[in-house]
């Protein structure tokens, strides 16, 4: 294991056992599953480093793709490319991903595949379907594809195509009588209304999935920074509650907790009085371009934004509703049609500034953005 990365061995193995053996309760993952986390607070470092090697050590075949590591490309073509990449190296004899299926006897000559990898996809070649419903027949094993970023393949015929292509495979191979292993799909994105539509909306071919939040990021992984920093000689370092009631601030986000620090080490003040005024005026700036992007929305937007952010953090109903409709009018100077505020509300959930998790119910896309605007809010109204 990297000694500089923080693991989280104990969700990734729980997350693992949901997978790959769920309970009678829980079979619906088989349907599919969507892991929903606002960016930059350690999803991917996680699916990558901790999720992908408990699945392996559980013995399923991984095919990991994120929608964003090239957007030159579309994500059917990077899919298809991390699928073709797989196959090729099952094909290939004495593979590094081959010699962890030693109890296949593949080894030596490889898996043979009764169609054309690089055809895959195309016309008249083979379709995911028949490529994973092959695979698990031959290798007997779990396959679990991770889809990164998976919003991505959303908006886009060529992105809805693939993700249909994906409900055809989960349902060649996991329909099949008796089959050797299953086909698990695991979505992951930042894009909280767009991955709760994937799951409700009877449109989406993987309706009905599971969806389930990222944990964020806790007391231990702050711990471990700190312990991991304390050996660098003449490091100032706050203490543990301060530290962690300062990563709350920032959002859980261990890239800014690693800013915090270094910039810390240049402050004259002692480090718990340093270190929170550090990590809000990073938070403040990480905040920024959100904030920008809701002034953009006019004095409307704001006064649609402001209503959702002083309710509930789980969400707020209302927001077309008499008292909110009123408040707008004197936010705005003037009545304000009830079809200009929902076509507003559309384009900010687009947009990723607010989220729809239900019917009728709405919520600030980032808590942490949540967070700050509010913070702002009552400075001004002092």
């Amino acid at each position: 294991m990297a000694t500089d990365v923080f693991h989280r061995t104990a969700y990734a193995e729980q997350m693992a056992q949901q997978l790959l053996q769920p309970s009678p309760l829980h079979m619906n993952v088989r349907s599919g599953v969507l892991l929903s986390g606002i960016r930059r607070v350690g999803k991917t470092t996680f699916l990558r480093q901790d999720l992908v090697p408990a699945l392996e050590a559980r013995g399923a075949l991984v095919v990991y793709v994120d929608l964003w590591a090239d957007r030159s490309k579309s994500p059917a073509t990077l899919v298809l490319d991390a699928v073709r990449a797989t196959l090729q190296q099952m094909q290939t004899p004495g593979s590094g991903l081959l010699q962890r299926f030693k109890g296949l006897n593949l080894g030596a000559v490889g898996l043979t595949l009764g169609f054309q990898i690089e055809h895959l996809g195309t016309p008249g070649g083979a379709t995911l379907a028949q490529a994973f419903s092959e695979l698990v027949a031959k290798a007997r094993v779990d396959v679990v594809l991770i889809v990164d970023e998976v919003q991505q393949a959303l908006g886009t015929e060529d992105g809805t195509s693939l993700l249909h292509a994906l409900k055809a495979a989960r349902d060649a191979v996991n329909a099949q009588p008796g089959t050797p292993g299953h086909f698990l799909f695991l979505g992951t994105g930042s894009h909280k209304s767009l991955i709760t539509d994937m799951a409700t909306r009877h449109s989406q071919p993987f309706t009905g999935a599971l969806t389930t939040a990222y944990e964020p990021l806790g007391q231990d992984f702050v711990q471990w920074q700190l312990q991991r920093i304390a050996s660098a000689p003449g490091v100032v370092l706050p203490s543990a509650a301060t530290a962690w009631a300062a990563f709350e601030a920032l959002g859980h986000r261990p890239e800014e907790m690693l800013k915090a620090l270094v910039q810390m080490q240049s402050s004259p003040a002692p480090a718990d009085q340093a270190f929170p005024i550090i990590c809000a005026t990073l938070a403040s700036a990480a905040a920024d371009v959100e904030l920008r992007a809701i002034e953009e929305f006019g004095e409307l937007g704001q006064a649609v934004f402001d209503f959702i952010a002083q309710g509930s953090e789980t969400g707020v109903s209302g927001l077309f509703g008499e008292e909110a409709m009123a408040n707008y009018a004197a936010r705005t100077g003037g009545k304000v049609p009830t079809s200009q505020v929902q076509k507003l509300a559309e384009k900010m959930i687009s947009a990723n500034l607010i989220a729809r998790p239900g019917h009728g119910i709405y919520t600030v896309a980032d808590p942490f953005v949540r967070k700050v605007w509010l913070e702002r809010r009552k400075l001004l109204q002092r």
